[in-house]
């Protein structure tokens, strides 16, 4: 549930997103950066490097790589040995991560990696949707998506803290919206250095390669064996939901901010219509929410902060008394033609005594702006079906005929 933020606006300084993100790595104090430049995620790491340039980033070691393959197999040699390590990257730079992510979780080494969000190609867009990290829901990796800079800078110390934990040891994604939230300028307070030193300590692995008392990390497992890992690699996966929201509550008395743990809720409590979203559309939601409650409709916004573990318990807790949910997905799952916020949340009401009726949209593909009254006429469809109880099938939302 939304609360008060305890913000000390003396603190308060504008930045570029992407310079919060950076600020919050070295703040978090990083032994391995390893990334490769790629549009709209250079910034960060540009800034990074100027960091180490100038000395403020000690005991760390950039590492100058190929490609998006190099940068994350770079950091599996170098968590095992026991690194804080850190990267960053969007679109086809994640995708071609894709063999090393499964390599990174299935070692369960606690990478944490800024995903620009951006749309993936053919045709080839620079411009922001979630399809690629929505792409590697299924690699292992803790995933969640910020609102704005000041989230996407607090969740990446919170981030740490998580995947750290020795109860958790599986990597985090931490996702912000291209363009919209890495170039733009907001005021924020920056992580500061002696709170952060307080809430994430030094990391001291469990396990690590050492010569002097050897391990193997990854090694061949046959079929005796594997279906074991996958199953631990699951119930680490669970234990997290907890560690999730007990991070975000430390977070909360330690800095006075908070955006949610697994989700977050604005204006439900007695809200007929409840939409769903993550991401940067989720203040423009807010705007709507806010201008519809003047005029009596009675709407409200569950903002799905964590995407993986999917909180399946939190979601139906907060949807189970409204009339109509309405799922607002940047992604499509091709052949099947739903967004993943949709299908999942539509999974998890499955076998429940929960009815309500359930619509999902797919919106903001290769960046098209998602405007108020785009948001205004999907309530306008979600009030019919409430008032006629027939459902809409999901749908793309402002396709141009005339392109088709």
């Amino acid at each position: 549930m939304s609360r008060e933020m305890n913000i000390d606006k003396s603190k308060m300084t504008v930045v570029e997103g992407s310079y919060a993100v950076a600020h919050s790595v070295k703040v978090c104090k990083p032994n391995v950066i390893s990334a490769y430049p790629i549009t709209p995620q250079t910034h960060i790491v540009e800034d990074l490097s100027q960091f180490m340039a100038d000395g403020e980033i000690p005991n760390c070691e950039y590492l100058n790589v190929e490609s998006e393959f190099s940068a994350l197999s770079a950091l599996v040699g170098s968590a095992a040995v026991g690194a804080r390590c850190y990267s960053a990257t969007t679109s086809q730079g994640l995708e071609l991560m894709h063999e090393v992510l499964f390599n990174v979780s299935g070692m369960r080494l606690p990478v944490v990696m800024t995903v620009t969000n951006r749309a993936v190609s053919a045709p080839i867009s620079i411009w922001n949707d979630q399809q690629d990290s929505i792409s590697q829901r299924d690699t292992g990796w803790i995933q969640m998506h910020a609102e704005n800079i000041q989230e996407i800078s607090d969740m990446t110390a919170q981030a740490y803290k998580i995947s750290e934990d020795k109860d958790i040891m599986m990597p985090s994604m931490v996702c912000m919206d291209g363009f919209i939230l890495s170039h733009v300028y907001e005021p924020l307070v920056l992580l500061e250095q002696d709170i952060t030193d307080e809430f994430l300590p030094r990391y001291e692995p469990e396990y690590t390669l050492d010569p002097k008392n050897p391990l193997s990390f990854g090694a061949f497992a046959d079929p005796n064996y594997y279906t074991e890992f996958r199953y631990m690699q699951q119930q680490a996966m669970e234990r997290s939901l907890k560690k999730i929201e007990d991070v975000a509550e430390e977070f909360y008395d330690m800095y006075g901010r908070y955006f949610g743990g697994l989700i977050d809720e604005y204006q439900t409590e007695d809200a007929d219509i409840i939409l769903m979203a993550m991401g940067s559309i989720v203040g423009t939601i807010k705007d709507v929410v806010d201008k519809l409650r003047e005029n009596n409709v009675k709407v409200g916004l569950l903002k799905v902060r964590t995407f993986r573990p999917f909180p399946a318990e939190a979601i139906t807790n907060v949807i189970k008394d409204a009339k109509v949910v309405v799922v607002l997905d940047k992604n499509i799952s091709l052949g099947l033609n739903e967004g993943a916020l949709f299908t999942e949340t539509k999974s998890v009401l499955y076998n429940t005594d929960i009815r309500v009726p359930t619509i999902g949209y797919m919106i903001g593909h290769g960046g098209r702006d998602i405007k108020m009254d785009t948001i205004e006429r999907i309530i306008d469809e979600a009030t019919e079906v409430m008032k006629t109880g027939i459902k809409k099938e999901s749908q793309f939302v402002d396709v141009r005929e005339d392109l088709l």
